[in-house]
């Protein structure tokens, strides 16, 4: 929610006091809106979200100034950290000391900030989640790196506000000469909104902003192309695609997939031990030791009496490739895992794709790319929009600092000119103060002095008129102008204030210049492969969720038992490497591999042994199939979309959201989609017929809600779908009281035929249960 909605409220809607003894009443629901509208706009500007000129939150940004106050520069002696954090909540921010403080520790961290801007003396926590040690134990002070932000403080160039009680002045803002926001990154969540904004190597960001300087209107392939990527303190390689890179950084917001990087190391006799050094960020060397601990010695879960079969089989799988795991990190190295072998004729490249799959060693890092804009207004932008608000920034910085400059100068020049104008007459000017009760307005009208002439006169000593120092000033003077020169003429050319610019951002980029820690490099994801014999499977399907599954195909269905108060739902052929897709009433898809169902000779196991579906949500639909079958997706509002069932699996146990299900609305059968159907007939509870074309429908990869296929009345509903072709359509149901099949075929489909979202067109035979299905060609019919 945008500033301006939090704070457009109606003046009708406000308590106030009226005239004397009136007062104006407000609805509870209208105060509590508008206290939590308040509410919400100081938790995003005021706590949780960077802003994208300095790449600081608020507190950030009040501990850098009060150590830069305080006189805490990288070459001075550090101080205790609960000075500084005295100094923060005494001056400028009235909160608790705990959380003041694990901001400052946080900006201390270099494994959590690529360029930390506190140099912290002591224990400030590690990367295996140690806490940093109380504030009466350490001392801080700033890094060279935290000049960017805080060098030109004093040059005019960021408004300064009163601080809450009004005693002391803090900046708005700070002055940082390089993106700050990307370098470092930010994370934060907000009221309706969170960022997650990843660090970016220093060298890359100030090429793209030479670049923007340079060709503002360049392509976005050129721009991306100088960003490959984000650059974690920690190190790591980024697998995912440069294409997929690049439209995360487009869009605002998605996930990249990140790896531990390792090498092997030979020992004696042939023996070698996998080592790894770095890891992706959020995970540590004690996390992959507590996972393999808990993988190699399971507890039962909650609710049952012994280990299930997925942990059974990966306690298996473990235990049969490793023999030892520890941690040798240390001062020297500050990641490194080893993993001994249990054999050293084990695949070395197949041992570290379990440890991937199996452990924090790979996983996803969010992107979201929320901050708050130079217009003070929260909102997603892309990469392309952040360097260019933060370019915008920087040149009113400049802009500011060079009209201050040029300010200190022209009073220079100034006060100056009144000296040479005294120089030259010493002896009169003596005389005149000597004579004058007032000698100011003296001065002034005898010597043609401004009043801030004539004061700068009477304060000098006699000596700074002496001959030597009049050289002194005719030289200073000479060069104040020459540097008025230089200023105006940089205030008043766009070619030189941008040639400023870019000589600015390469100048700090070579010095803090260092090399990339994360390498960008394409792989496939690690994934747990479990050898499955391809062989022809059926898969049965009951209405309560039970599955099972029965070799070979063609088994009639009418002999397949079920448990008491369930029935059959749906069996279906395929083979033994197929995946099963469950989808819930809420539209949360859950994936199992056919080859983990168990044998028809019982009654299988229920959909929530084998996946964890959400309770409010029951499983309504299943399909089977190989990852390319086409299917059609859609509720009973109307609305679908087409989609293939490898698009709908996930790895997750609890599932992934897939399709959008509004209030109120439930789900239609998955149809499958034969390679000869190029129709969709949908029927309404009217008696309503309207077939499209299944090219009208779009493809989405991601889930949704699809797009509009039928024009429904308020109180109408889809009751049966089915895709066809050309040859039309059967209907079976009841009609005048009789069991009939009515052929929808040829010359009567043109009268359905029809565009996406029409309302279709009454049945010619209105029909009770009716159940829509595509008409089978026989062998007499084709000839």
């Amino acid at each position: 929610m945008m500033q301006s909605d939090l704070f457009a409220a109606d003046a009708n809607d406000r308590s106030v006091a009226g005239t004397e003894g009136q007062i104006d009443e407000i609805t509870l629901a209208q105060y509590a809106e508008q206290a939590y509208l308040d509410y919400a706009v100081s938790v995003v500007k005021g706590r949780a979200l960077p802003d994208v000129s300095d790449g600081q939150k608020p507190v950030q940004r009040r501990i850098l100034y009060a150590m830069h106050a305080m006189g805490l520069a990288a070459g001075a002696k550090p101080v205790k950290s609960a000075r500084v954090v005295g100094d923060v909540l005494g001056k400028y921010h009235p909160h608790g000391d705990q959380a003041a403080y694990d901001a400052m520790v946080r900006m201390a961290q270099d494994f959590v900030l690529r360029y930390p801007l506190i140099d912290g003396q002591g224990n400030f926590g590690s990367r295996d989640g140690d806490n940093a040690a109380a504030m009466r134990y350490t001392e801080a002070r700033l890094t060279p790196f935290a000049n960017l932000l805080l060098d030109e403080l004093g040059e005019g160039t960021v408004d300064f506000i009163p601080n809450y009680d009004g005693s002391q002045k803090e900046p708005t803002l700070l002055p940082a000469r390089l993106p700050l926001v990307l370098l470092n990154g930010a994370s934060g969540i907000a009221v309706g909104m969170a960022t997650e904004i990843p660090p970016h190597h220093l060298g890359e960001v100030a090429q793209a902003c030479i670049g923007l300087l340079e060709q503002p209107k360049m392509a976005d392939e050129a721009f991306y192309a100088y960003i490959p990527g984000p650059d974690f303190p920690g190190g790591g390689q980024i697998i995912t695609a440069p294409e997929d890179i690049t439209q995360i950084y487009q869009q605002g917001r998605g996930s990249i997939k990140v790896r531990a990087r390792w090498h092997f190391e030979e020992l004696a006799r042939g023996q070698w031990q996998l080592v790894v050094d770095e890891l992706p960020p959020g995970t540590s060397a004690q996390k992959i030791l507590e996972e393999i601990e808990e993988k190699t010695n399971p507890r039962v879960r909650a609710g049952r009496k012994a280990l299930t079969a997925e942990q059974q089989q990966t306690r298996t799988l473990l235990l049969g490739l490793l023999d030892t795991v520890r941690d040798e990190s240390g001062k020297e190295d500050p990641v490194r895992l080893v993993f001994e072998p249990k054999s050293s004729r084990l695949d070395r490249d197949e041992f570290v794709n379990t440890l991937l799959a199996q452990t924090s060693m790979e996983g996803n890092v969010s992107i979201n790319l929320v901050s708050i804009g130079i217009d003070g207004r929260p909102a997603q932008r892309n990469l392309r929009q952040m360097l260019t608000e933060w370019l915008e920034f920087r040149a009113e910085t400049v802009r500011r600092r060079t009209q201050y400059r040029l300010d200190k100068v022209t009073d220079r020049i100034h006060i100056l000119e009144g000296r040479m104008r005294v120089y030259l007459d010493v002896d009169a000017v003596i005389q005149t103060i000597r004579d004058s009760d007032e000698p100011k307005p003296a001065l002034m009208q005898t010597f043609a002095l401004s009043e801030r002439q004539a004061e700068d006169i009477l304060e000098m000593r006699l000596r700074q008129l002496a001959r030597l120092e009049g050289f002194k000033i005719e030289q200073e003077l000479a060069k104040q102008r020459k540097e008025q020169t230089a200023l105006e003429k940089l205030l008043q050319s766009k070619t030189a204030f941008k040639r400023l610019l870019i000589k600015e951002i390469k100048a700090d980029a070579e010095q803090f210049h260092d090399e990339r820690r994360t390498l960008i490099k394409e792989a496939e994801r690690a994934v747990l492969e479990t050898r499955v014999v391809d062989e022809p499977i059926t898969v049965i399907m009951s209405q309560q969720g039970w599955l099972r599954r029965r070799q070979g195909h063609g088994h009639d269905a009418q002999q397949f038992n079920f448990k008491s108060g369930d029935a059959y739902y749906a069996t279906r052929e395929c083979r033994s490497t197929d995946d099963l897709i469950a989808i819930g009433s809420d539209g949360r898809t859950y994936t199992v591999a056919t080859a983990d169902l168990p044998s028809a000779r019982g009654d299988g196991q229920p959909i929530t042994a084998l996946a964890e579906v959400n309770s409010a949500a029951p499983v309504v639909h299943m399909v089977v199939g190989d990852t390319k079958q086409k299917l059609v997706l859609g509720s009973k509002t109307g609305y679908g979309f087409l989609t293939h069932l490898g698009d709908m699996a996930t790895r997750q146990r609890a599932g992934k959201q897939f399709i959008t299900v509004h209030d109120e609305d439930s789900l239609l059968p998955p149809l499958y989609v034969d390679p000869t159907h190029s129709l969709l007939a949908i029927l309404t509870q009217q008696q309503r017929l309207l077939v499209i074309a299944l090219s009208e429908l779009k493809q989405l990869k991601g889930g949704g809600r699809g797009t509009k296929l039928i024009d429904l009345d308020a109180d109408d509903t889809v009751v049966q779908w089915a895709t066809g072709s050309t040859e039309g359509f059967v209907l079976s149901g009841i009609y005048r009281r009789k069991a009939t099949n009515w052929e929808i075929t040829a010359k009567t489909l043109e009268t359905y035929l029809g565009k996406r979202a029409r309302k279709g067109k009454l049945l010619e035979r209105k029909m009770t249960d009716a159940v829509l299905s595509a008409k089978i060609l026989t062998h007499t019919e084709e000839k």
